[in-house]
């Protein structure tokens, strides 16, 4: 097996494709915080998908604005994503439902301040998962005692 195996030599084994979520955690972060393999990769598929390296760049904007608490910043922000043609990204800035322009001064806020409700919404989460596991099955009162036990 040995001269078989010197005398047809293998390449190294096909890398794997990397994943939508490989990819996504490869944008949000600074460049200079992913290693060798993983910028190689990641500059690989944005050759491959101008459109994605478009969008990329907006993208990691804004998850530096989240970083550093600078909504000040936010409307210079949405004012390069306008200039842009990312279609996904005008939906973001400007969506008639769901757009970050619809509250702009809440999202400001929660750019800029310290302060975060995830603990409240944590509590509301539990709540909703113990409510789930009992449905049917008890009144009440004994959903009261569990949420009461549990906190």
């Amino acid at each position: 097996m040995q001269r078989l195996r010197e005398a047809f030599p293998h390449d190294d084994p096909p890398r794997k494709a990397p994943s939508v979520r490989d990819v996504t955690s490869w944008i949000t972060p600074h460049p200079d915080r992913l290693d060798d393999d993983q910028a190689q990769q990641f500059k690989q598929i944005l050759a491959r998908c101008p459109a994605l390296g478009r969008t990329a760049e907006p993208v990691r904007a804004f998850a530096e604005l989240m970083n550093d608490r600078r909504g000040q910043d936010l409307g210079q922000w949405m004012d390069g994503v306008q200039a842009d043609d990312v279609a996904a990204l005008h939906s973001f800035v400007n969506g008639f439902v769901n757009g970050i322009g619809k509250d702009l001064d809440a999202v400001v806020a929660g750019l800029s301040l310290r302060y975060s409700s995830g603990a409240v919404e944590g509590h509301n989460n539990k709540i909703k998962m113990v409510k789930r596991q009992m449905f049917g099955r008890a009144n009440f009162d004994l959903l009261r005692k569990r949420v009461l036990l549990a906190a």
